[in-house]
């Protein structure tokens, strides 16, 4: 069996979440918004008596009435009219339509996409506090969809969502500190949010609080606390904090020693796809 290297590199941290998302904070698909007071039965068409209630008062102007019709339509896959009255409703100032018209455009469901349009729209949600919309909103800038890149205008929003509580918009600004890119470069100001972050169960913030306390970056070095927080991240399938993990097995650093772990780690990243990690498992058999 070939030996490891007791000073292998650590992989180092990763960029920026480039994922517009919905209500989901994790890399999922994304989603348009629910409303929680409109009844999950409402699949079968509109003959329902809520949903002719519903389309009456929608009819009439009522813009709440608008906006859960729109959802109506959502789950029955008729776009283009869902379109219609989320539109409606985000004219009225509706910010849960506003963001929902803009995931549509962004989407290129029930009308062409457009990047221009999903920006405005999320941006009319944002200002009224939507800390979804505000994350998008500091996505569009940070990668120049419908409006120029703009890092510092990104941060802005990203901060607005992060104070919300909002866990990818606080990982995202972490990122931005720990790369000064349209803020000061801060690193402890990049560990306290992805703490934030991390804390709320965000795989990627783990890693990279792990990555922090293992060089020293922002926080004083502890070779446990970025064990543990590699293990969180680990554990929830993240393949670099696996294989980190598995390094930090086979040193004894930050635990005790453990060739059998470090496999089992390596092993987990390997059936990821981790080919260096494949490596590794061979070699410790």
């Amino acid at each position: 069996m070939n030996t490891l290297l007791s000073n292998r590199p650590l992989i180092p941290k990763l960029a920026i979440i480039a994922l517009s998302l919905g209500l989901s904070v994790s890399a999922s698909a994304s989603v348009l918004k629910p409303n929680a007071n409109l009844s999950s039965s409402l699949s079968s068409g509109l003959s329902s008596s809520i949903s002719n209630n519903t389309k009456a008062l929608a009819e009439q102007g009522d813009a709440e009435a608008q906006y859960e019709l729109a959802l109506d339509y959502d789950e029955q896959e008729n776009y283009i009219e869902s379109a219609k009255w989320y539109r409606k409703a985000a004219n009225q100032g509706h910010a849960e339509a506003q963001y929902n018209l803009g995931w549509m455009y962004s989407h290129g469901q029930g009308m062409p996409q457009n990047y221009v349009q999903a920006y405005k729209w999320y941006l009319k949600a944002a200002n009224q506090g939507d800390s979804d919309a505000q994350y998008n909103v500091g996505i569009y800038h940070d990668e120049g969809k419908g409006v120029p890149v703009d890092h510092a205008k990104a941060a802005e929003w990203y901060r607005k969502a992060a104070d919300q509580g909002d866990a990818d918009a606080q990982y995202n600004l972490a990122v931005a500190y720990d790369e000064g890119e349209g803020v000061k470069q801060s690193h402890a100001k990049a560990v306290a949010l992805y703490r934030q972050a991390a804390e709320q169960g965000h795989a990627t913030a783990q890693y990279n609080l792990a990555v922090s306390y293992d060089e020293g970056e922002g926080v004083p070095q502890s070779k446990a606390e970025a064990f543990r927080w590699y293990t969180d991240s680990a554990e929830q399938d993240y393949t670099d904090a696996q294989y980190n993990l598995a390094i930090m097995y086979y040193n004894g650093e930050g635990i005790r020693q453990s060739n059998d772990k470090a496999k089992e780690w390596f092993g987990r990243a390997c059936d990821n796809g981790d080919l260096l990690s494949c490596k590794e498992y061979k070699d410790l058999e």
